[in-house]
């Protein structure tokens, strides 16, 4: 794979996942906030309803209480004889008159009557009762001792024994759940409670009512495809959005642990489906209203804008983040091709190559020292072409002094002896110094030579300058001894003595001094060419530098130690006009030349 294609890769694998982590945590944090939601929505529907049932029946219990000290109703069962037909019917009458004046407002009764052993007083609606006083609603009632009892949802045909309804269909009153209760009347009489007589029969209170009257509460205000039912402590169920459920006993586990909690909600599974159970228990019946509710039935229809915005969402970020890998990926690869480019050209030996920087970034910093490296290869190749060149004509010179080598040196002899006999001692001496000069420049052999040959050769070079000017100048020499055992580039001193001789006495009369100094530190082998000429201008320093001088000899030896040992080794000078020069050589303490 190209380095294109693997970043592209990488960063599109990087971008990819954050995007699907967070967009999967976005839907799941969304999805919880909106069950959440939903959730507490439908347990103040559940305690709503129950309020505002627990508010009807409550009304109920408080109309029922005031029957106690009904005076008229009082008077009718404490003086009525129950084997009168007459005074029955007549009871009976004024009794209904005495419930319609508390209950008959109340448009949620279905009936409300009074029961004895020898007689049903209200509102009958034709409903086909035979004997209340056997069922168990009586019982309970008559158990409670005035006491109010909620019975729950009952079958009609069944709790008043009548089962010729069976053959009835759909009748008003078949699921009715009643509240019932012992009537002890009493009544203030001046400043003494009155209470029924002894052998007075306390007869019951019965207040019935449908048992859809939950369904108008409940079937409007929960989510579809949610159920409810409401269960008695007994496990009976009171109503149900099942009809065919009422009056049975419900025998789940998880609805006993509902009772003890009494209100909250629930998250469970049934059936295989995670459902959502939002409960409250009535304070007045003591009864359970349960709501149970599929998750997935709560937000059907909040995901999909969730998923359509996630989706969304993540899209356009992934199409951005796409694009900015891209454009990074071509910051990148661009400045690497060009690279590449250009280094193709120069492993062909085209080193003129200059790529234009992009910027100031990394890249952009590789790219110029990429072209300043290449401009260096490029000087140093021409340096070293030069260089070449001018050793293979100082070789030419060298052979063509080394013509016919035994003529000179045999002249020179002849001239030597020639001085010898005209006792001519100093032209003699100077003779002799430059057979030897001649001999040791016109070795074949250009390399490094040993510093003790190159130090005879400038003794030699000095006598021979010291006769030409006639004491202008002295020399020292302080060499470390330790540096005779090295080899030092052929003529290393020569253009720079040359140099101060010619140059820097140019105008001195007497007094010249010109000292050779070498030492060894840290590894470095340091000689120093000092003297007291007139000195070089900073022009001038800054012309050497550059290479721009006119004196093959300095240029040469420049770019011989620099070409040879490179940094930090080469020929440092300094000056100060009008009281010297110094030139340093830094050589590298090793025999490998």
């Amino acid at each position: 794979m190209k380095l294109r294609t693997r970043l592209l890769t990488s960063y599109l694998i990087l971008i990819s996942l954050p995007l699907v982590i967070l967009g999967l945590l976005f839907y799941r944090t969304s999805l919880q906030v909106v069950t959440k939601q939903a959730q507490e929505n439908v347990y103040e529907i559940v305690k709503k309803n129950n309020e505002v049932l627990d508010g009807k029946l409550k009304q109920i219990e408080n109309d029922s209480t005031t029957l106690f000290a009904d005076k008229e109703l009082f008077d009718i069962f404490n003086n009525l004889n129950s084997d009168n037909q007459g005074e029955l019917l007549m009871a009976d009458r004024k009794i209904s008159q005495v419930l319609g004046r508390h209950f008959a407002q109340n448009e949620d009764l279905y009936t409300y009557q009074i029961w004895t052993t020898y007689y049903t007083f209200g509102p009958q609606r034709n409903m086909p009762q035979g004997d209340p006083t056997l069922s168990d609603v009586y019982r309970k009632a008559r158990e409670a001792g005035g006491k109010m009892v909620w019975y729950p949802t009952y079958n009609f045909m069944d709790m008043f024994d009548q089962p010729w309804l069976s053959i009835a269909d759909n009748y008003d009153y078949q699921y009715l759940f009643s509240a019932a209760r012992l009537l002890n009347f009493s009544h203030l009489d001046i400043s003494s409670m009155k209470n029924l007589d002894p052998g007075v029969e306390r007869p019951v209170l019965a207040i019935s009512l449908k048992a859809n009257l939950f369904r108008s509460l409940f079937e409007s205000s929960i989510p579809e495809d949610s159920r409810y039912m409401v269960l008695s402590p007994e496990g009976v169920i009171v109503a149900g959005s099942e009809e065919y459920q009422m009056t049975a006993r419900f025998t789940e586990d998880w609805a006993t642990q509902l009772f003890g909690r009494g209100s909250g909600t629930e998250r469970m599974s049934l059936d295989g489906q995670n459902m959502l159970i939002c409960f409250d228990r009535s304070s007045i019946t003591g009864w359970l209203s349960i709501v149970v509710i599929p998750e997935s039935a709560l937000v059907k229809d909040i995901v999909p804008p969730i998923l359509l915005s996630t989706l969304t969402l993540a899209i356009l970020l992934g199409i951005v983040a796409a694009g900015l890998a891209f454009l990074v990926v071509a910051r990148i690869t661009v400045p690497v091709k060009k690279l590449l480019v250009a280094m193709r050209f120069v492993g062909e030996g085209d080193f003129h190559m200059q790529i234009e920087p992009a910027g100031n970034d990394e890249f952009g910093i590789l790219i110029r020292k990429f072209n300043n490296m290449n401009q260096r290869i490029q000087k140093l190749v021409t340096e070293n072409y030069e260089i070449k060149l001018k050793e293979q004509q100082a070789e030419i010179q060298a052979l063509n002094l080394q013509m016919n080598p035994h003529f000179l040196y045999n002249t020179l002899n002849v001239m030597n002896w020639v001085a010898i006999e005209n006792r001519q001692r100093e032209l003699s001496r100077m003779l002799v110094c430059l057979s030897s000069m001649l001999q040791y420049t016109t070795r074949k052999n250009w390399d490094a030579v040993e510093l003790s040959e190159e130090m005879e050769w400038m003794k030699n070079y000095f006598y021979i300058m010291s006769v030409r000017f006639e004491g202008k100048f002295r020399v020292a020499y302080d060499i470390a001894p330790e540096l005779y055992g090295y080899k030092v580039p052929k003529l290393l001193f020569q253009p720079f003595v040359e140099n101060a001789l010619l140059h820097g006495f140019e105008e001195l009369e007497e007094g010249g001094s010109i000292a050779i100094i070498g030492r060894l530190e840290e590894g470095v082998r340091i000689f120093q060419i000092v003297d007291n000429g007139r000195g070089i201008t900073p022009e001038l320093l800054e012309h050497i530098e550059r290479g721009d001088i006119t004196s093959v000899g300095i240029q040469t030896m420049l770019s011989r130690i620099r070409l040879r040992y490179g940094a930090p080794y080469g020929v440092f000078i300094t000056s100060i006009p009008g009281e010297g020069t110094r030139v340093t050589i830094r050589l590298p303490a090793n025999n490998e030349e």
